[in-house]
């Protein structure tokens, strides 16, 4: 009997392999289907990537399992199975064209005799496809026999269909396709991944018994089987080939060109799974190979074969490029080389020829005057465009105010959109060095080799032009060196581009949340980068002519040059303050973690928001920690809280940095952990100002750090008598630095005078 199986289903391979070609087969030598040093062929089938063979290292195919072909050797001839031969899925061939692949499935049988049941009867059966859905396209449901009902269930139990067979003698039969009489058939809806099939009888075959004693049913390819009367007394098929839909991944093309595993290759296209999920990659046209593999598509030579090239065959020349070819016509001829147009044909007489050659002077000339004219129509266009631009950002206001300005002061200049597409050679992608919520930066090159950073903003209000000029204005005039410089502006854009110096050393985010940078930060560069911060503040909302809220205080608007020194940026976001106002009514803006919650919830903005988000920096600076953190309890997700609630239960040193917890400063730590307290209380009016924030933090970073300062509780004045005079922190009038150097009394003095609305 086992030895009558194998005979049968050779025979049955053998005719299903029959009448398919399979190109991956004939074309192997043109181009390579594999991995380089990874198992190609299994017996008669070629495994191209992503499948690979079990055998094989794992890094040969892709990762789900349902992608290896386990080559078994045991029989003699090698035998492909999908996944493990245990599964019973003998792969037939593997399409990478079509994302298609053909096994060989069991066929369902339930044989009756005069007292029953037939031995022989396998009326059920259960196949399990793993990730491969069934080709709704490529197959149908067969069932064959005159006293037959057949079920389809869906392996996952989501449907289920069937058909039924019947016929009462051998004449009523015809050979052909399956009409219900003695052999029925129907289509597979899509998304199944498996089935069950199970056939039952009305009459157990008794009245058709002498011609039909079984009844079958199977699911096989379309076009695999065709019926003959001759099956119903024995259908000599023990397998069918399936048709199973291939593709890669679990998302869609949109997805997955985002994420890092992304599979499809150069010279490719990517198309969404029609049934399952999953991407499908293929070669663009004009090339052919494996769209898996690095450099898998290569360029079809059509000029190679004549049969997929349209050129004409007798004096046409095929000249092949990349992804395409053209024809043209040898020496001698004229015409356009295709033979499906003029083809070639032999040059006319000498004075058609001049006619010709006429006739196409002519019309050269025509077409480049009429081209010299549109793209002098398109550059006046261009310049009518800019100057609307220019006239629309707030151009003409710029101009007159920077020119009734003191010119020995101003350094600002305006630079044209030509200069700034030069300098980012036309914005290219990898000129990009940060990205924010009012626009991208870019490194820029100018002619003098100055290396600066472009600003190009998002769509502005054409209702907050005056405003925005007002604010370049008075950026252009801050002088303050731990403020990235303002250069110039161009308005020759739809949306205004800002030039600023360009600050070589990142982020103080980056080096505060990147280990590696932050082991090298210790508690002095911290405390004088806050300082330097606290002192640009202080400058903007207390010393400028017009003061400003920065609105955007936050880590990653800090930049570090190579010293460390502090220069904060993106005044995007940033306000004018008339000084006959102290807060301002505006939509909220900021980062979340760093947001004022009053601000938040009065929509009232005032320089004691700036102090709150420095107040959050602080905490960064003190505990290396992110301003917010899902790892955190659900009250303590933000820093601000997280900060506070150390605090109060005295845990501060629990959460400090490692990198300065070592460091000895624990007396200058908490003291300034306490400026943090104060800077993030909830209600503003109990904030102090900048100023203030200011001067403590400069006399912190100035203070000697000695043992005697931690273990003795000195008052002020004591200690400032221990310590003598000192000198007060830098002072900034109009953008003028001055030091004020006097006795600890005058200290005390500025400290403690009332500031209006936080100036």
């Amino acid at each position: 009997m086992v030895i009558h199986w194998l005979l049968l289903k050779v025979v049955v391979l053998g005719a299903v392999l029959g009448p398919y070609h399979n190109p991956l087969i004939a074309e192997a030598a043109d181009y390579p289907i594999t991995k380089r040093g990874c198992q190609s062929t299994c017996g008669n089938l070629s495994i191209p990537y992503p499948f690979g063979s079990r055998d094989s290292d794992p890094g040969c195919r892709h990762g789900p399992s349902s992608f290896t072909v386990d080559c078994d050797n045991s029989t003699g001839h090698p035998t492909p199975y999908l996944d493990n031969r245990d599964s019973n899925l003998q792969i037939l061939d593997i399409s990478l064209e079509h994302h298609e692949m053909r096994v060989a499935v069991n066929i369902s049988r339930d044989c009756y005799n005069s007292a029953g049941h037939n031995e022989n009867s396998w009326s059920f059966i259960d196949v399990t496809l793993g990730d491969f859905p069934i080709s709704s396209t490529e197959n149908k449901f067969f069932a064959v026999g005159c006293d037959t009902k057949a079920y389809f269930l869906d392996s996952n139990g989501d449907f289920a269909f069937g058909c039924m067979s019947a016929c009462n003698e051998i004449a009523e039969v015809t050979n052909g396709p399956c009409s219900g009489i003695g052999c029925c058939e129907t289509s597979i809806p899509r998304n199944s991944f498996g089935y069950n099939i199970s056939i039952f009888s009305f009459k157990n075959h008794t009245d058709v018994l002498s011609f039909n004693n079984c009844s079958y049913a199977f699911v096989a390819e379309i076009g695999f089987y065709n019926f003959s009367s001759g099956d119903l007394s024995r259908l000599e098929l023990d397998q069918a080939p399936l048709v199973l839909d291939w593709a890669v991944g679990d998302k869609n093309c949109s997805i997955s060109k985002k994420s890092g595993d992304y599979m499809c290759t150069n010279n490719t296209r990517c198309t969404d799974a029609e049934n399952g999920s999953g991407y499908k990659c293929a070669c663009l046209e004009g090339f052919h190979g494996n769209p898996y593999l690095e450099n898998g598509c290569q360029d079809i030579d059509e000029c190679a074969d004549p049969n997929k090239n349209q050129c004409d065959e007798v004096n046409g020349q095929c000249t092949n490029v990349v992804g395409n070819y053209t024809c043209s016509c040898r020496k001698g001829y004229h015409g356009d080389g295709w033979k499906d147009r003029q083809g070639c044909t032999a040059n006319a007489s000498h004075l058609v020829r001049i006619l010709v050659g006429a006739g196409v002077s002519t019309i050269v000339l025509l077409l480049f005057s009429a081209g010299f004219l549109y793209l002098g129509i398109q550059k006046r266009k261009l310049i009518r465009l800019k100057e609307q631009y220019f006239k629309q950002n707030g151009g003409l206001l710029l101009q007159q105010q920077l020119h009734e300005r003191d010119r020995t002061t101003n350094t600002m200049k305006i630079f044209t959109a030509e200069e700034l597409e030069k300098a980012t050679n036309n914005y290219n992608e990898s000129r990009i060095v940060g990205r924010g919520g009012y626009g991208t930066v870019y490194k820029g090159l100018l002619p003098n080799d100055t290396v600066v950073a472009i600003k190009k903003s998002k769509l502005v209000d054409k209702t907050q032009i005056g405003r925005f000029v007002n604010e370049v204005i008075v950026l252009s005039r801050i002088n303050h060196r731990n403020v990235v410089k303002l250069l110039g502006c161009c308005l020759e854009t739809e949306v205004p581009l800002l030039v600023y110096e360009f600050v070589s050393n990142g982020t103080l985010f980056d080096h505060v949340h990147n280990p590696d940078k932050s082991a090298k930060m210790s508690w002095d560069a911290r405390l004088r980068i806050a300082s330097d911060t606290a002192g640009v503040l202080s400058y903007l909302h207390s010393a400028a002519s017009i003061p400003i809220i920065h609105c955007d205080v936050k880590s990653p608007n800090i930049l570090l040059d190579h010293n460390y020194t502090a220069k904060v940026s993106d005044f995007g976001a940033s306000r004018l303050v008339p000084l006959d106002q102290a807060e301002l009514s505006t939509l909220v803006q900021g980062t979340r973690g760093y947001l004022d919650p009053e601000c938040l919830h009065t929509n009232q903005l005032t320089e004691k928001s700036d102090v709150y988000s420095f107040g959050v920096v602080l905490a960064e600076l003190i505990t290396g920690k992110r301003v917010l953190s899902f790892d955190r309890p659900e009250k303590e997700r933000s820093l601000a809280m997280h900060f506070l609630s150390a605090l109060k239960d005295n845990r501060l040193f629990q959460i400090v940095d490692g990198v300065i917890a070592n460091e000895g400063n624990n007396e200058q730590v908490r003291e300034v952990a306490n400026v943090a307290k104060r800077c993030l209380a909830v209600k503003g009016e109990e904030r102090p100002t900048m100023k203030e924030v200011a001067i403590e933090l400069e006399g912190l970073k100035e203070k000697p750090n000695h043992p005697w300062m931690s273990s003795v509780d000195l008052h002020e004045e004591e200690a400032l008598h221990l310590l003598g005079e000192k000198t007060h922190p830098t002072v900034y009038m109009d953008g003028i630095e001055t030091m004020n150097t006097g006795p600890s009394d005058s200290m005390k003095n500025v400290v403690m005078t009332p500031v209006n609305s936080g100036r």
